[in-house]
C-alpha cells in the first residue's frame, strides 16, 4: 500500500472518530409518511370524482378483498354478466350489447342484438355445467370481474367474441380477444353482419336505458332487499301475480306501477321459476283473494 493510500485511510478514520465523538449521526429519512399522504389524497380525489360522475357513493363491496375462485350453476343476467351463488360476475375484457340495444342486420333491419347475446349465452352455458371463475377486479358497481371457463374448459368470453355476440374491450383486455374478433368480423357473424354501436358508446348515449346494479344480491331472497331488481305484474284475466327476474324473456317489457298494486311481495314459498305465477298479493288485492290464497 502506498503512502498516499495510507494518508487517505488515516484521514477517513479521523473523520469517523470525530463524528462519533461529537455524537452526530447521519439519519436517512423515510418517504413512507409522504407516500401515505399522497395515496390518501388520491383515494379521496377518486371517490369525489366517482360521486360527481355517477351521482352515487362508491359501492360498499368495492373495497372488499377479492374472493377465491368459485364455481357453480350460473344464471345469465345479460350478454356479459352472470350470477353464481348470489355473486354478480362481469366477464373480464369483453363487452356485449346492452339488453335494450338494437343493431342492424345484413338487410338493414333492426333486431334486439342485446337480448340475442343473452339468449345465446344461456344456451352456451347450459351445454356444459358448472362454470368456474377466477376474479381479477371489481367494476364501478361493485360487481366482481373475472375470467371464466365451462366444465369442458371452453371460455365463454372467447366464444361470445368469436360468434360476434360481444366485442373485445381493449381498454381492459389488452387485445386478449383480438384474434376472435377478427375471425367474427371476417365471417360477418353476429353484430358484424350489419351496423351497430359499440356497447360502451351506446351506454354513453343512452344512460337512461341502462340498468345499473345498486347492490350485490345474496342469493334469490337477497334480491328482495334494498337493491331488489325483481319485477312483478298482475294478470288482468286471473288476478294472479307474475314475477320476472333480469335476463328473462319479458323482464324488459314489464313496467312496475306500485300505485296500481303490481309490485308483488314474494314470501312464504320459493317460486318455481321466473315468469311463473306466485301466490302473494300486492297493495290493492281484494280481501277475498287473500283469504282464498291463505286456504290454498
Amino acid at each position: 500500500m502506498g503512502k498516499g493510500q495510507l494518508h487517505i485511510g488515516a484521514d477517513q478514520a479521523d473523520r469517523w472518530r470525530k463524528r462519533k465523538r461529537d455524537g452526530r449521526r447521519t439519519v436517512r429519512r423515510s418517504n413512507a409518511p409522504m407516500r401515505l399522504v399522497l395515496m390518501t389524497v388520491a383515494a379521496a380525489a377518486f371517490a369525489t370524482q366517482y360521486v360527481i360522475t355517477n351521482g352515487t357513493m362508491l359501492p360498499s363491496t368495492w373495497f372488499e378483498p377479492l374472493p377465491p375462485p368459485m364455481g357453480g350453476r350460473a344464471s345469465v343476467i345479460d350478454g356479459d354478466t352472470i350470477e353464481i351463488a348470489g355473486q354478480r360476475i362481469r366477464f373480464n375484457g369483453i363487452d356485449a350489447p346492452e339488453s335494450k340495444q338494437y343493431c342492424d342486420d345484413a338487410k338493414g333491419f333492426e333486431y334486439p342484438c342485446g337480448r340475442q347475446a343473452t339468449q345465446a349465452l344461456e344456451e352456451f352455458l347450459a351445454a356444459s355445467r358448472p362454470l368456474y371463475c377466477k376474479f381479477v377486479d371489481r367494476d364501478q358497481y361493485g360487481r366482481l370481474v373475472g375470467d371464466c371457463i365451462r366444465a369442458d374448459r371452453q371460455s365463454p368470453q372467447k366464444w361470445l367474441v368469436e360468434q360476434g355476440l360481444a366485442l373485445d374491450w381493449p381498454r381492459y383486455s389488452n387485445g386478449a380477444f383480438a384474434a376472435e374478433q377478427a375471425s367474427a368480423k371476417a365471417a360477418h357473424r353476429g353484430i358484424w353482419q350489419g351496423r351497430f354501436d359499440q356497447p360502451w358508446d351506446w351506454r354513453a348515449a343512452n344512460a337512461d336505458k341502462v340498468e345499473t346494479v345498486s347492490e350485490q344480491s345474496t342469493g334469490f331472497f337477497g334480491l328482495l332487499g334494498s337493491g331488489c331488481n325483481i319485477k312483478g305484474n298482475i294478470s288482468v284475466n286471473s288476478g294472479e301475480h307474475i314475477y320476472h327476474v333480469p335476463g328473462q324473456k319479458y323482464y324488459d317489457r314489464t313496467i312496475v306501477t306500485p300505485s296500481k298494486g303490481v309490485a308483488a311481495r314474494l314470501r312464504h314459498k320459493r317460486p318455481a321459476g321466473a315468469g311463473q305465477r306466485y301466490r302473494s298479493w300486492g297493495t290493492r288485492q281484494r280481501k277475498s283473494q287473500r283469504l282464498s290464497m291463505a286456504r290454498a
